[in-house]
């Protein structure tokens, strides 16, 4: 694995604004079904390493451990789908996420109906002008390098994200935090939480044709390996209102991950050699400056294998005058970029501001959750209650 620093410096933000991220990719579908599809049950051999911390909060839930090591964690059944912020389990299954089933992955995006977007009362600003993403540079690792994929499995089969490797405060050097969307782990207030969640960063290292990667093999597809996420953190607006439609809970569609290798014991920090401080102070749309917005569009025209971006200065986003307003940038990135970051410069330092939230179907922008009090009190108490682990 290699240890190569990030070039995303703040001049080549401020020239080109990368590093920023797109929308999520999934299904897309948030109600629980009562079977597992038949294509995740065929393609899913792994068997779950189970410690005893995980083991009893699924006791306490009334599920035989065994059952679910055994391949039970496919059984969304409604009445058993965790949903609680202290419901989270996770185990490692080695092995699970193959490249052939991180290419089948689909996108889990959000999109706006026409009634969410006419109830802003005016408090929007014009919608803007679409933004062509344009595709980062490879090597990853070098352009973008805490940038990558989070990959998750849904009531419908796999599905998958954008994420970004941040900055522990409490564990300088040492983070093994990410910064994702909420509908990335959490399905809001119709179904519980996500399973089998891995964060892949610089996911397809050299921008490899889907051609090209049907013989690739994990490190071509993984540089850095998979890690998995042990702890997920998301708002609890986003728990109890978030939609497939972002509902009342997409201007709180955030969350912050703690991860672990899958092998190995460095931190992700040390592995990737790169990660960014999360900018808490929630500036307006018209004081932000240019925004960056990184991921992996996986929707077409996109296929999920390749890294865009998105540069352009933001607008103000409501979708209720109840609620706070969101961050609106130009941008055709499709489903599959949700969760992955926004940059701006603060300082002459390049800083995530926001993460890519809900679109319009048609994929001409994007909007992303202001990041304010709310926001670093969940990043604080991770940190500090998980941060060392």
């Amino acid at each position: 694995m290699r240890s190569t620093r990030t070039r995303l410096a703040a001049t080549a933000l401020l020239a080109a604004v990368a590093l920023t991220a797109t929308a999520c990719s999934g299904s897309g579908d948030d109600k629980a079904s009562d079977k597992p599809s038949t294509s995740q049950a065929a393609a899913d051999q792994g068997k779950a390493e189970i410690g005893q911390g995980i083991a009893d909060r699924l006791k306490e839930h009334g599920i035989d451990v065994d059952a679910w090591a055994d391949g039970g964690w496919r059984d969304w059944d409604k009445d058993k789908w965790l949903s609680e912020a202290k419901d989270f389990v996770n185990p490692v299954i080695e092995g699970l996420w193959k490249p052939d089933r991180m290419r089948s992955a689909q996108e889990a995006d959000k999109t706006v109906s026409t009634k969410d977007a006419s109830a802003d009362q005016g408090i929007s600003d014009p919608e803007p002008e679409p933004v062509e993403a344009t595709a980062e540079k490879t090597p990853y690792h070098e352009n973008a390098a805490p940038v990558g994929k989070v990959f998750f499995d849904s009531p419908d089969g796999p599905a998958v994200c954008s994420g970004t490797v941040i900055k522990d405060v409490n564990h300088p050097g040492k983070s093994n935090l990410v910064w994702t969307a909420g509908h990335c782990v959490h399905a809001g207030g119709a179904g519980g939480w996500y399973r089998n969640i891995v964060f892949v960063p610089a996911y397809n290292d050299l921008g490899k044709s889907e051609a090209q990667l049907a013989g690739a093999n994990a490190t071509e597809i993984a540089p850095y390996g998979n890690w998995w996420a042990d702890w997920a953190a998301t708002s609890d607006e986003w728990i109890q209102g978030g939609s497939a439609t972002g509902g009342a809970g997409a201007a709180y569609d955030y969350s912050v991950l703690h991860v672990k290798p899958e092998q190995g014991s460095k931190s992700l920090e040390e592995t990737v050699g790169a990660a960014l401080d999360v900018d808490f102070s929630a500036p307006s749309a018209t004081e932000s400056g240019t925004m960056g917005a990184w991921g992996y569009p996986a929707a077409p025209p996109y296929n999920g294998q390749q890294m865009f971006k998105c540069l352009d200065r933001p607008g103000r986003f409501s979708l209720n005058p109840t609620l706070p307003t969101m961050y609106r940038i130009g941008c055709t990135m499709t489903g599959g970029s949700s969760g992955g970051g926004w940059f701006r410069v603060v300082d002459g330092e390049t800083k995530l501001v926001s993460n890519t939230s809900i679109g319009p179907e048609d994929n001409t922008w994007l909007a992303g959750p202001q990041l304010g009090k709310s926001a670093e009190a969940l990043y604080q108490d991770m940190s500090k209650t998980y941060g060392g682990q």
